[in-house]
């Protein structure tokens, strides 16, 4: 009797609590975006299972001595961020950037979020329960720029406490934005602006792309060397890839590096979701506030389109100032798609992917001011 006294009391079924119930049909329900609604499944997929491990009375996945506790050293220590960095620079072609300079501006505007949430975070301090310090505040802000390994990156440096709930929010909204950002655009656009059909791109050397990484990468090291991390990155994954000079690297970072990362930073995020870390005032509140910024990040992006399009001389569609957050690709997808609705024969894709290739700089160098202003 004994001994089954104790097979019973080390079941699921016995120690199962109502929040750890509440976090696994969290994550049952990330999956299901991600397998049923397609809703980036490469992020979702291993964040929403990660979140069922964690839950799982006794067995202890995600303490110490578990595999998702030392997946998580990987964010800890800001290695998972930097190589997604680099995988994304070798993913990324910035000639639709440096084709139309003027998208940098747009990718700008949409960073305007971290900053009034900046504000937001420490505005929340009259909340019982809450208490962020400006450091806090800073590395909830740069969730607004929808760049998951820069929101990682900074929080390891300025708010590690916060670094699992930083980290669950910005993947979650980055995961979300063909959910989050159509309602948006939509309301602050025109049918007829939604329509606008804009001028072919012109064509960007390979010697323009050479150029720019290390342009870029020495304005940097000149100007803002707290972003040099994330910048570097970058622009090391981007010059393997246009220098045509070392294609095994280039593909590798393409592919099996940023596969292997992605996994393994996506079960670590997922692993903060554990029940007695995530229903708590101060994570509600990140969420909350991420969500807000995010929204601000892309309405400023589109309303800085709409300013724009009064004084340029060529036609531009404001849906593609909502690309001006650093989800790449997806924002720009999502900018082509709602721009498809009202014109079947307007393809903004490759227009939105300057601004989506801003967005990414953009919050780079917001990154690299908070941690030169917050120490």
């Amino acid at each position: 009797m004994e001994n089954l006294r104790s097979l019973w009391h080390s079941t699921g079924i016995y120690n199962f609590e109502g929040p750890q119930v509440i976090m696994m049909l969290i994550g049952f329900l990330l999956l299901y975006l991600a397998i049923k609604k397609g809703f980036e499944p490469l992020l979702l997929v291993p964040i929403g299972f990660g979140a069922i491990l964690s839950n799982i009375p006794v067995a202890g996945i995600a303490e110490p001595g578990g595999i998702l506790y030392y997946l998580y050293g990987g964010i800890k220590t800001g290695v998972f961020p930097l190589l997604i960095f680099m995988g994304v620079g070798a993913m990324t072609d910035f000639g639709p950037m440096l084709a139309n300079p003027k998208t940098l501006l747009l990718g700008a505007a949409a960073q305007f979020g971290i900053f009034t949430t900046l504000l937001g975070a420490i505005a929340l301090n009259v909340i019982p329960g809450i208490e962020f310090s400006m450091a806090d505040a800073a590395a909830i802000a740069i969730i607004g720029g929808a760049d998951g390994p820069t929101a990682i990156y900074v929080a390891s440096k300025l708010a590690p406490d916060l670094l699992g709930a930083i980290a669950v929010a910005a993947y979650s909204y980055m995961a979300l934005v063909p959910l989050i950002q159509p309602p948006i655009m939509r309301a602050l656009t025109t049918p007829e602006e939604r329509s606008i059909e804009m001028q072919q791109l012109r064509f960007v050397s390979n010697t323009e792309k050479i150029i720019f990484p290390l342009m870029l990468i020495s304005l940097c090291t000149l100007l803002l060397p707290s972003a040099a991390p994330l910048v570097g990155m970058l622009c090391l994954g981007n010059l393997m890839n246009v220098s045509g000079v070392v294609e095994r690297l280039s593909k590798t970072s393409q592919n099996e590096l940023i596969n292997i990362v992605t996994i393994f930073l996506g079960l670590a995020v997922g692993s903060k979701m554990s029940a007695d870390k995530f229903l708590q005032p101060t994570t509600l509140g990140i969420l909350a506030l991420g969500a807000v910024a995010f929204c601000i990040g892309t309405a400023s992006g589109v309303l800085m389109a709409k300013l724009m399009n009064k004084f340029s001389q060529t036609p531009i569609n404001p849906l593609i100032g909502a690309a001006g957050v650093s989800a790449v690709p997806m924002a720009a997808r999502v900018a082509n798609k709602v721009g498809l609705e009202s014109n079947p024969h307007n393809f903004l894709l490759m227009h939105a992917m300057g601004p989506n290739v801003a967005g990414v700089i953009g919050s780079a160098v917001a990154a690299g001011v908070l941690l030169s202003l917050v120490k």
